[in-house]
């Protein structure tokens, strides 16, 4: 277990959805299993005016919905949030932020918190570089008798140019150690064993390389649609929900270096040497190698589903996409011809996320496969959600006379550990933050990269009007063309599910 020392976590835009259904219920988790430091406090800091009673009441309801111990007695979840406090101030006024100074100052003499702060901007971005300076403005920010760090939760920026001001800004006021940049997605159990399956087998190593895997996928596929983020979404789209951060993400851990050390320094080198490795997409891969889509009316299970330009807040002209898939190359040693692909979108026919290793199938065909539309190839499938775990295909003979092959699973999931705990991405993230573990955060460095490489679709579908816009159905596996992407005759995207709906049709919008 990680050493935490005493210190008080401090949750700007503590009124909202985020706090509530997520951060709160990942503390509490952490209190229960005995990982918070005997002195510790949560302050949360909004515009909402609320009493300390009715804040806590209502991070109460919160506990019971989302956090594991849900079940937990009153008096557990009472003597927590004992420690839970609330300030209303207005965020966007500097000489409010005094408030916040005077009651770090109180809960410090009064639970022996070390002058140790975190503060977690749950806010909208318009406030990630004021907050900073407002804090710097107290003195809130420098370390010279506690640490002080800041949380940042995504996106980081909203292209290139504001992702390179937004370190900028964040830097006058904390050093680049003090910034984590969260990803929930990197602190999904199944995201991080990639490194594990990778560099603790060796059965894996010597694979992990151009000359035995063919292709690669990284899927994250939602089956709801935009809900009630239709104005949030329609100004930023998949790419920017999606690829620029946690799919690419996963894709550097799939595809780094062993690192020489586990610890944040070595693992982040790594990993941005991948970043650094992407190869720019030319005007012909813009137009081949990347499928935009928007989902469509359609019926599912006798149920009918809005298209996108039906939903709530959303332009009735809209062209921003809610699925896109790309084939993208790594130029290094390891990787150089390997075919990257990724996809993600909304409204397909089930949650899932997953990488899929294709290893190269043998070079001589000797035997038959009973299922014809079975893939001939091994795979490697490391499930991220839901139903985590690990899956590895490889052929089998059908008993009885001849030579069929049919594909078998060998099957782990991570439910079957019934004697392990299995901490929430939030609730493995946070504590890393208390203890100064910043290995599963993105450097800024990283996330200019990563916009870097995406900044050309952008433009793309932003200035070229013959882009296309691929419609399809909700229910279904995305636009038929995205299955163009993939290289060789027998060679498809995995689809876990069939699809499901029972009507609309694949179009160019």
């Amino acid at each position: 277990m990680k050493k935490v020392p005493n210190q008080a976590l401090v949750i700007f835009g503590a009124s909202g959805d985020l706090t509530y259904r997520k951060l709160i219920p990942a503390v509490f988790d952490l209190y229960m299993n005995g990982s918070l430091p005997e002195g510790y406090a949560v302050l949360g800091v909004s515009r909402s005016p609320f009493t300390d009673h009715k804040y806590r009441k209502k991070l109460k309801e919160g506990i019971r919905k989302f956090a594991h111990y849900k079940e937990a007695g009153s008096s557990d979840i009472d003597q927590f949030l004992s420690r839970v406090f609330y300030l209303s101030i207005d965020t966007g006024k500097g000489e409010e932020y005094a408030h916040v100074k005077e009651k770090l100052n109180g809960l410090n003499k009064q639970f022996n918190l070390r002058q140790n702060y975190i503060f977690y901007l749950s806010t909208p971005p318009a406030l990630y570089t004021s907050i900073p300076k407002y804090l710097y403005g107290q003195g809130l920010t420098l370390q010279q008798k506690g640490f002080r760090r800041i949380i940042i939760e995504k996106p980081f920026g909203h292209d290139l140019s504001s992702a390179i001001d937004l370190n900028r800004q964040l830097l006058e006021f904390f050093e680049e150690e003090q910034i984590y940049r969260i990803d929930h997605y990197l602190g999904k159990e199944t995201v991080q064993n990639l490194m594990v399956t990778r560099f603790a087998n060796g059965i894996y190593e010597p694979l992990w390389n151009r000359n035995y895997i063919q292709h690669v996928e990284i899927t994250a596929a939602e089956s709801i649609g935009v809900e009630d983020r239709g104005g949030y979404y329609d100004d930023a789209g998949a790419l920017r929900d999606m690829v620029q951060n946690h799919l690419l993400q996963v894709l550097s851990l799939v595809a780094m270096e062993p690192p020489s050390k586990i610890t944040s320094e070595d693992i982040r080198y790594e990993k941005m040497k991948v970043f650094r490795s992407l190869r720019p997409l030319s005007k012909a891969d813009l137009k081949k190698n990347v499928i935009r889509g928007q989902y469509t009316d359609a019926t599912v299970r006798g149920k009918h589903y809005k298209g996108y330009r039906e939903e709530p807040n959303v332009d009735p002209q809209s062209r921003t996409e809610t699925y896109a898939a790309m084939k993208v190359f790594i130029d290094n040693w390891r990787w150089q011809g390997v075919p990257f692909y990724i996809r993600t979108g909304k409204r397909l026919p089930t949650q899932v996320s997953e990488v899929v290793i294709h290893f190269r199938p043998s070079p001589q065909k000797l035997f038959k496969w009973a299922d014809a539309t079975e893939q001939p190839d091994n795979r490697l499938i490391l499930r991220i959600q839901p139903d985590e775990g690990i899956l590895l295909k490889t052929g089998m003979k059908v008993p009885g006379s001849g030579y069929e092959v049919k594909s078998v699973n060998m099957d782990f999931h991570y439910s079957e550990l019934n004697d392990h705990y299995i901490p929430s991405a939030y609730e493995r993230l946070i504590i890393d933050s208390m203890a100064g573990d910043n290995m599963l955060y993105m450097q800024g460095e990283a996330a200019e990269e990563t916009w870097r490489f995406v900044q050309p679709i952008l433009d793309y579908w932003e200035n070229d009007k013959e882009a296309p816009l691929h419609g399809y159905p909700s229910g279904s596996w995305g636009p038929d063309v995205a299955d163009d992407l993939i290289e060789g005759k027998e060679n498809t995207w995995r689809y876990p599910c069939k699809n499901l709906a029972e009507d609309g049709i694949y179009c160019e919008l």
